[in-house]
């Protein structure tokens, strides 16, 4: 739906206006006279700035949802590599994390970025962080109702340094710490959308996905540019990852959260503990609050 008004009001095919002149180019290098006069042209560039979107990465996302519906109202997201927020600002209002809408359950929104990320209503921000790091991890559990996400989704992608292959395999390596994550937080049956650029160690992320999701399917977004590689794995149903009530019946495991011991009485008897099938995580009544 969103996408025929776009092209009806901001997609022009015609030539004339592709090759509209960019200027003030003066001093500028080849290579960056070309991202500028892209830019200028581009119809998603234009479309974010009438939707005030923070950047075009927003309509691939859009488009990507509306098709598979994976932010639904209620909803817990993580948004990695989020900055500068496009797809934030997607997923604060499909999952009605602000609480705009009265008639919906209201979600939860977490974006976390190495880069500084500008404040947005509705989200939880953690800048200047690393996706890899367990300090994120234990933060991340305890601004999540529940410390379970529904979705997990990253358009984060490393620097481009010319070379493809090395990028390609950077890329890959930051996509496969999305699985390390989703076994501490994505909960079952939940989802995961993850940016990678097409090469020889796709298959690898693909056939990691596959062990833990019952489906995992390439996408390609109308907003990704057709001579990039960039594509996107889709995977749903997550069975991995399972939070039961328990008792804990001995002493010295620690809050993953606060790190403080648990003990064998009242109210650490009845915490909840995460259990995946490599790890034991646990976690206290008041970090559950």
């Amino acid at each position: 739906m969103w996408y025929s008004v776009l092209q009806k009001s901001y997609l022009h095919t015609s030539v004339h206006v592709l090759k509209k002149a960019a200027h003030n180019l003066k001093g500028k290098s080849t290579a960056d006279q070309r991202w500028i006069v892209r830019q200028l042209n581009d119809p998603f560039v234009k479309a974010a700035h009438v939707h005030n979107y923070r950047c075009r990465s927003a309509f691939k996302l859009l488009e990507i949802d509306d098709k598979y519906k994976l932010l639904k109202p209620g909803f817990n997201v993580i948004d990695c590599g989020a900055a500068p927020g496009a797809w934030s600002q997607i997923a604060v209002h499909r999952v009605n994390s602000t609480g705009a809408n009265g008639e919906f359950p209201r979600g939860t929104v977490v974006g976390i970025d190495l880069l500084r990320i500008a404040p947005l209503d509705g989200a939880h921000f953690l800048s200047n962080h690393d996706i890899t790091d367990p300090v994120t991890h234990a933060k991340l559990l305890q601004l999540l109702p529940g410390a379970q996400a529904h979705v997990i989704m990253s358009d984060m992608a490393p620097n481009a340094s010319g070379f493809k292959e090395m990028d390609h395999e950077k890329l890959i390596t930051m996509s496969l710490s999305l699985i390390d994550l989703a076994a501490k937080v994505l909960q079952t049956g939940g989802s995961l959308i993850c940016k990678y650029w097409d090469g020889a160690l796709a298959h690898q992320l693909q056939q990691k996905l596959s062990a833990v999701f019952r489906d995992v399917r390439t996408v390609k977004p109308k907003a990704s540019r057709k001579e990039s590689s960039e594509l996107f794995f889709l995977a749903r149903s997550y069975r991995e990852n399972k939070i039961v009530q328990g008792d804990i019946n001995i002493y010295g495991p620690e809050c993953i959260v606060c790190i403080k011991p648990l003990s064998s009485e009242p109210p650490c008897s009845s915490s909840k503990f995460l259990c995946t099938s490599e790890q034991l995580f646990f976690l206290c009544q008041a970090c559950l609050k």
